[in-house]
């Protein structure tokens, strides 16, 4: 079987079931609690170093136990709960309980600060929040502009700073609860976009998604899961990324989870897949660039059981891709999508067929984004909405309908209490439609995807058209460059030119001699028109909770700059 074929068949032959009714606390924890309920769901480790195995069964009991106490709270089907806590066992009984309450999980960073939580927490109108010590302080100082928050239940080191004590709302509570039956379309989460291009907008999840989220988690994860899989990553499970690339999708199989309550560190990510066995992850580039240059040779310091990683938020770039492969033995299977609509394009490096034969499937392309992953129809277009020509960038979008006609169990239902932005983000006709990503992209003639940037942070310098993740990918490639991010600089005469900010590796000074040796490294390597003029040293780039670099920010400041100089 060629690997033409290999990826046409599987597409080919896929057709998308979604029931008319689906829950998803059923299928990622109920269904596991009736069949297996002493199978380990989450493996828990605080940074003070307790740790704790929780079972699908314990899971399920607490979910219940947590369901009848919001029921007691008033909160009833469709009202929007907000959950701001990090990687616990209790965030994961949260979204159980929620779900099948028939009411609408909305994950809130513990990162965010009071006018961040106050924002979501008002636009959304949430009824009632649960919340742990890393976030009380700024939710309480958030509360007084959010009316419509009835209640806040503590959690954890937080117990007796809210209205309600988890412990003790749960110790009063049946551990059987009746769930309510949802449809498919239902909403099941909100969740809000990391605001990279404008306010935050919140994105209304069905349950549908998780189904629509399937095939890209199990070919970016090497067609999982495999007998003894564990997965860990530590993405936040407060946005997309962590909630449907790793917890939502890992207790859908019913496999364990480890949960790590503390700060990313590249040794403690060694440190952690070593220590629990994890054969999958789902590592952002940003964390794969720091364990780069951090642990250079891995293998010769932690036994490791890898077979799969999945990255995604930002170019993964060569420099990275030949490090997975070279010093850890992994191909990293490059993976994109958003919050709206998750899971759409990537690599798969395997895959088993109906016999349960293993056959090459479509192997990364250093640099590539991948290509469609089946029962999704993907597209790059044109302002006019029509399909570019292979090899010419334009915006990467997604087919309400796949391939064969099929409506597309992945999209969002709309954005939260804003129809305008909801239409906008689609193109043609609502029936036969596109919904663009806001992502440039080129497409070859195999139907690998080929990132750019962010549409607004691809820019024209000289009148050539410059995409930033290429340069910072080249900039990384120097053992003196820990982090980089390329924006526009105001130019009279050239419109912009090229300007890097750099974060140093450590063991390195920041000097006109190394600026010098970094031009020089971009223009020995790529067209002459992207080395950067300017350079810039910074102690760390501005970046989203979800791990992405704020370009905007970089560009607003040498904006501001500029235009001050002329004043």
């Amino acid at each position: 079987m060629t690997l033409a074929s290999a990826y046409d068949r599987l597409h080919a032959g896929f057709r998308w079931k979604v029931p008319p009714h689906f829950n998803i606390a059923d299928v990622c924890c109920g269904r596991w609690a009736r069949e297996t309920p002493e199978a380990t769901a989450i493996l828990y480790e605080h940074e003070n170093g307790q740790t704790l195995a929780c079972t699908y069964g314990s899971l399920q009991a607490q979910a219940n136990r947590l369901s009848h106490a919001l029921q007691r709270l008033g909160v009833e089907a469709g009202d929007r709960v907000a959950i701001v806590m990090p990687q616990r066992v209790e965030t994961a009984v949260a979204h159980i309980a929620i779900y099948q309450l028939g009411a609408v999980a909305m994950p809130l960073s513990m990162l965010f600060g009071p006018e961040a939580l106050a924002y979501r927490l008002q636009h959304s109108e949430a009824k009632l929040a649960l919340v742990d010590e890393s976030a009380i302080a700024n939710l309480l100082a958030a509360r007084a502009e959010c009316p419509q928050l009835q209640n806040v239940v503590a959690v954890g080191g937080a117990q007796g700073q809210g209205d309600h004590d988890w412990t003790m709302l749960l110790a009063r509570e049946p551990a059987h609860f009746q769930p309510v039956v949802t449809k498919a379309d239902d909403a099941a989460v909100l969740i809000y976009t990391s605001g990279t291009t404008g306010p935050p907008k919140g994105a209304l999840i069905p349950h549908r998604a998780l189904i629509g989220n399937l095939p890209g988690f199990v070919c970016s994860q090497n067609w999982f899961p495999q007998r003894g899989d564990v997965f860990w990553s530590p993405a936040d499970w407060a946005w997309t990324g962590g909630l449907m690339d790793a917890l939502l999708p890992t207790l859908y199989f019913g496999h364990p989870i480890v949960a790590y309550q503390g700060r990313f560190s590249p040794e403690k990510a060694f440190e952690l897949m070593a220590r629990y066995g994890v054969t999958n992850t789902f590592l952002f580039p940003t964390a794969l660039k720091a364990m780069m240059k951090a642990v250079p040779a891995p293998r010769e310091r932690y036994t490791l059981r890898l077979r799969a990683i999945m990255s995604a938020g930002e170019a993964v770039g060569d420099a990275v891709f030949g490090y997975c492969e070279q010093q850890l033995g992994i191909t990293v299977n490059e993976m994109f999508g958003q919050t709206e609509m998750n899971y759409v394009v990537g690599n798969c490096g395997w895959f088993v067929d109906t016999t349960g034969a293993p056959h090459s499937a479509w192997p990364a392309k250093p640099g590539s984004m991948g290509r469609p992953y089946p029962g999704h129809r993907i597209a790059v277009i044109d302002d006019e909405g029509r399909e570019c020509p292979r090899g010419t960038p334009g915006d990467v979008a997604i087919h309400r309908h796949d391939v064969h006609g099929q409506p597309d169990p992945i999209f969002f239902l709309g954005y939260w209490r804003n129809d305008e932005a909801t239409r906008a983000k689609f193109t043609g006709d609502p029936a036969d439609s596109w919904c663009r990503t806001g992502d440039t992209a080129v497409m070859d003639e195999d139907g690998h995807l080929w990132y750019q940037g962010r549409s607004d942070d691809v820019f024209k310098a000289a009148g050539y058209r410059i995409g930033p993740s290429e340069i910072e990918n080249c900039l990384v490639k120097h053992p003196a460059v820990a982090n980089a991010a390329v924006v526009p600089k105001p130019d009279a005469e050239r419109g912009a030119v090229v300007k890097a900010f750099v974060v140093l590796a450590a063991g390195h000074a920041g000097t006109d001699a190394l600026i010098e040796q970094l031009q020089a490294h971009v223009r020995g390597k790529l067209a002459p028109y992207e080395y950067p003029k300017e350079i810039e040293f910074i102690d760390a780039l501005p970046m989203t909770t979800t791990g992405k670099v704020q370009r905007k920010v970089l560009r607003e400041r040498e904006a501001a700059s500029v235009k001050a100089g002329a004043a």
